[in-house]
């Protein structure tokens, strides 16, 4: 029996080639504390921080196959996390142009016409980026907000688990979160 904590970083990356998952859990108890103090240094918000390490793990789990090392496992994981945060910071900044512009709008018009308008333009914008989740959990997600079923009628019609449901359409809801900010979140969540 492996002992994986006597492995090297390179011997565990090996393994994470094979889609080893002690290898990978290995790596991940190893530097999730240190990653997520990097990660809360430069964010300042330690959920935010947190996100990012879930991030960048899931990413490097899903990539297993792919991970070549050049250098050492610790530069390329501050790699990823410096990656993702920057990513985030360029999210938050289009989010706040976005809702920058919607301000400028709403001071310029006003009435029950512009306001609709909005509201238009707001259901456009969450429409196309629910269009863009994976199709399963979109699927799941519209029956739970269009047709207002509940996730046991969910689970029953596409014949999954109830707890699979729970965790599609919590997932959905973090990514939109991510893609279109609290104010649209909070609107989905009202419909939901």
């Amino acid at each position: 029996m492996i002992d994986y904590s006597q492995l090297t970083d390179h011997e565990l990356v090996i393994l994470l080639n094979k889609g080893d998952h002690r290898a990978f859990a290995q790596i991940y108890d190893r530097y999730k504390f240190i990653l997520h103090a990097h990660a809360v240094n430069k964010l300042r918000d330690r959920e935010e921080a947190r996100d990012i390490i879930q991030e960048v793990f899931t990413y490097v789990w899903s990539k297993h196959d792919e991970i070549q090392l050049s250098g050492n496992l610790s530069g390329y994981l501050y790699g990823a996390v410096r990656h993702a945060i920057l990513n985030k910071i360029t999210r938050k900044q289009v989010q706040e142009k976005y809702f920058d512009s919607l301000k400028v709008f709403s001071e310029q018009y006003n009435g029950m016409t512009d306001h609709l308008i909005r509201e238009n333009q707001l259901r456009e914008h969450i429409e196309k980026e629910i269009g863009m989740l994976p199709s399963k959990m979109r699927e799941v997600f519209e029956l739970s907000r269009k047709q207002h079923l509940s996730h046991k009628e969910i689970a029953w019609k596409l014949e999954i688990a109830e707890q699979t449901v729970s965790k599609q359409i919590t997932n959905a809801l973090r990514i939109l979160k991510l893609k279109v900010g609290v104010l649209v979140y909070l609107i989905l969540m009202m419909h939901h």
